[in-house]
Order: structure tokens, then sequence, then C-alpha cells
């Protein structure tokens, strides 16, 4: 395993005190799998304020020293220095409940999540692989290191973890470990939320069809609103697959994009609620986009995700039952109403929607081709398609007599006859709508103002007749 220097220093410095060190866990992993690591941990017999002491030319970072770990700032950035150690009992599924420094790398190691992960190299001692991690990389097997129950009791994450991993890695999972991930994974209730978040951010865009039903059970029991949609028969001949086998295939057809993902995978979280079957017993799903939408702003909201990418998901899964054609007054005012961006997105979304069905039949054939022709003749047009794009502006209304909110009314007004091409883009001829509109509303305004003024008259005639008032 060739290091690179940084690290090869900071090891050597360590060795040369008379302190035992290895680099340790993920950069092993992915060394073996000749992949290149993205950063290298140490781990050592060295106590923390050995390691501070062996590197006191150093700046240091010491925000872990109370769990063992030195950060040691290197030319290649931070090298995190831990003492070998095992740790209490973990009552709260995530952290010890108590730390204790050992000298031996074997019983450090024992303490690990899963085999590919406890590996340990030494330039001078070799290889450390206790519980057989090369072994089960070559086998492709994902194994806890020990009991796997007990593991996930220490700490749920690593369920999660364990998804990830077998996903990225293209790893089968010991039949011993996934039962318990199986069964323990309720644990994940006592995970802090963003937490739980991270590591599916990590994990969506990495995932096939194939990965989201495989882990099914697990990924519903972070995200309970998609338990229900797990073997659910939607009685459509147009859905081949439950709901979500479908559900996958589309999360999967989408773009790696995360937001995209997380659109994909919470779209149809509302088909449930909106169940109903006619007298044929075929399936229906009548608002589901709608209620999808709410769902998954639920979701988004509980798992602490940005608000951006929350908004943009929520939006696409709202809109994913919107009608695209080719038509290109229509997808005029799809860009005009929703943006270049957030346009595309839908369109990959449905068509991917489209695509993962099952029956192999396209609905209303294969129109997205079509309507990307398309879209790319009004992009190259640079048509007007928005109020910025119009050839006034505020201030011209203004110079006519506009005030108030009739300033963007009217802004939106004229953009909807450039649109319908009703109205050129010209100043001249937005200029004229304009005042006639404002003329327009003046008379009405004026009608208005005398209606009252006789409804007034005739309220107070009522109040007092003239018999009475010259009595």
């Amino acid at each position: 395993m060739k290091l690179p220097s940084y690290v090869l220093e900071c090891l050597n410095a360590l060795e040369d005190a008379g302190y035992p060190a290895y680099v340790v866990g993920g950069c092993v992993r992915d060394a073996c799998l000749g992949l290149q690591p993205h950063d290298y941990d140490i781990c050592t017999a060295a106590t923390p304020r050995q390691t501070e002491a062996v590197f006191a030319g150093k700046k240091l970072v010491l925000a872990g020293e109370k769990h063992g770990t030195v950060g040691v700032v290197t030319a290649g950035g931070v090298v995190e220095i831990t003492t070998f150690r095992t740790e209490g009992a973990y009552r709260d599924n995530r952290h010890p409940d108590w730390v204790k420094f050992v000298d031996s790398v074997e019983s450090d190691l024992s303490r690990r999540d899963y085999t590919v992960n406890a590996m340990a190299y030494s330039p001078t001692r070799g290889f450390a692989d206790p519980f057989g991690g090369r072994g089960d990389l070559e086998a492709k097997v994902l194994r806890a290191v020990g009991d796997p129950v007990t593991r996930f009791q220490e700490d749920s994450l690593r369920i999660l973890r364990g998804v990830r991993f077998a996903v990225k890695y293209g790893l089968s999972v010991d039949p011993a470990t996934e039962s318990a991930m199986q069964s323990q994974a309720h644990l994940m209730d006592n995970l802090a939320e963003e937490r739980i978040f991270d590591e599916l951010c990590k994990l969506l865009p990495l995932v096939s069809a194939e990965d989201l039903c495989r882990f099914a059970p697990i990924l519903g029991a972070v995200i309970p609103e998609l338990q229900p949609m797990i073997g659910f028969d939607q009685h459509s001949p147009h859905h081949a697959y439950d709901l979500f086998t479908h559900t996958a295939h589309v999360t999967a057809g989408v773009s790696a994009d995360l937001t995209l993902r997380w659109a994909a995978l919470l779209h149809d979280t509302g088909k449930v609620a909106a169940f109903t079957r006619d007298e044929s017993g075929r399936g229906h799903f009548y608002g589901h986009a709608q209620k999808s939408a709410e769902i998954a702003d639920n979701v988004l909201r509980r798992l602490k995700a940005p608000t951006a990418l929350r908004e943009q998901a929520v939006l696409l899964i709202g809109q994913h039952m919107t009608s695209l054609t080719p038509d290109k007054k229509l997808l005029r005012r799809r860009v005009s109403r929703l943006g270049w961006d957030t346009l595309d997105a839908l369109l990959t979304l449905q068509e991917a929607d489209m695509g993962g069905k099952g029956t192999g039949i396209t609905e209303e054939g294969d129109v997205f081709p079509e309507i990307r022709a398309v879209l790319a003749e009004i992009r190259a047009e640079n048509a007007c398609l928005t109020v910025k794009n119009l050839a006034v502006n505020g201030n011209d209304l203004l110079a006519l007599g506009y005030r108030g909110k009739a300033i963007g009314e009217t802004l939106n007004a004229l953009l909807e006859g450039v649109l319908d091409e009703t109205l050129p883009n010209e100043r001249a001829a937005l200029l004229d709508r304009a005042k006639r509109r404002i003329s327009i509303q003046s008379r009405k305004c004026k009608a208005r103002s005398r209606s009252r003024r006789r409804s007034r008259r005739g309220h107070r005639s009522r109040r007092f007749p003239r018999s009475r008032m010259y009595r």
C-alpha cells in the first residue's frame, strides 16, 4: 500500500518515538479495492498527550482529544491520529458510555462496524486484519465485526452506513448481518434527523432500482412514509410494478442530482391516500401530486433538509403531473412560470416516471425528444419569457399614470399577451396597450364612483323622507 509522504511522516514520527502506528479504516479498504483514498486516519498506541508531545512542533487540532483523537496539520491536510481504544456500552445507540485506551491494534479494530473497515496497515508492521476484511472484499461480502446485533445496538447509524457501503462497493450483505440490520432498524428512531439526512444524501446518488428494492425495509424505517408503498398494488394496466418498485425505478431513472433524486423518491408518496377504484376495479389516484408534495414537504422539514432543496423538490413533485407537450406556446408559458432549470428537471422527472412503469409501453408516445427540440428552438429565439424581458418597465408605466399594484398587474398582463403571440414585444405596441388599459380602468373607476355616489344619495333619502325634512 503506497502512502503519501505527509502520512508517512506522521507514521514514522510515532514509530521513532516508540509507538506502534497504522493507517486504518476506509483508506485501507479503498486501497485494497484499487481506489484512491480521499483521506487517511492513523491509530496508534500513543495516548493523546504522548501524540501531542511527538508533534509538538506542529499545529494541532484538539477538538476530539477527550475521545483519543489529535489532529495534526500537515502539508496534505489534517491527519487525525487516534489512540487504540475500546469502548463501553452505547445506551443511546450512538455514543459509548466510556472510552478506554489500550495498546493493541487488534483490540481497537474489534470495536469497528464492518470487517472491510476493520483493517490497518503499517509500512513497517504490515497488515492487521484480524476479522478477514480482505477476504470479505475479495468475496464481495459486507459482514459486521463480531455479533451484528451488538454492533447495531451500539450505533444504529451503522445500519444506513452498511447500506451505503453495500451499494457503493457492490457488496452482498452477509445473511446474519442483513437480518440484524432489519431487526434493529427501529433503533434509528434515536438518531438525530440531520445524521439520517446526511447519510441518505450520500446514498441516494449511488442507488439503482434493485438497491432501493433490496433495502426497502431499512429505508422505510427512517422514512415511514415509504412503508405503505412497499408491495402496494396500483391496480392499473399502465403499471406493471407495485408502487415502491415503480418509485425505485423512477429514482434510479433520473440523474444523480440530489434534489432530483429526493423528488423522485417522494414523488408518489401521496398515492396510497389518494387511491380509489372504479366499478371495473381499476385504480385511480386523483390529486396525488399535490398530496405527495405535502407529504414530501413534511418529510424534508423533519429531516432538516436545506430550504432550497426542500422547496425545489416539493415544487417538482407538485408539478410532476403537469401536461407537457411539444406545443411552443404552452412551453413558453411553462418556462415563464417555472424557469429553465426547473422545467428541465421536471421534464427529466416526468420522463423517468413514464419509463418506470414496467409495461414497456409509452402511454402517449415518446414525446420527450420533441419537447426538448421545441425547447431548444425557444432558447435559440431568445424569446421574451419574463417581465424583465419586456420592452417596457415599471418606470414607463409610472409615466403613464400607473400606481401601486396596478404596475405589476399590467406588466404581467402585457407578458401574457406576448406569450400568447397576440402582442409583439415592441415598445410602441406595449405602451399603446398599456394606455388603452389605463383608459379602460379609469372609465371603470369613474363609473364605480358615480354608482357609489348614487347609492349614498339613495340611502340618505330613505333615512330622511322629504316630507319629514321640511316639517
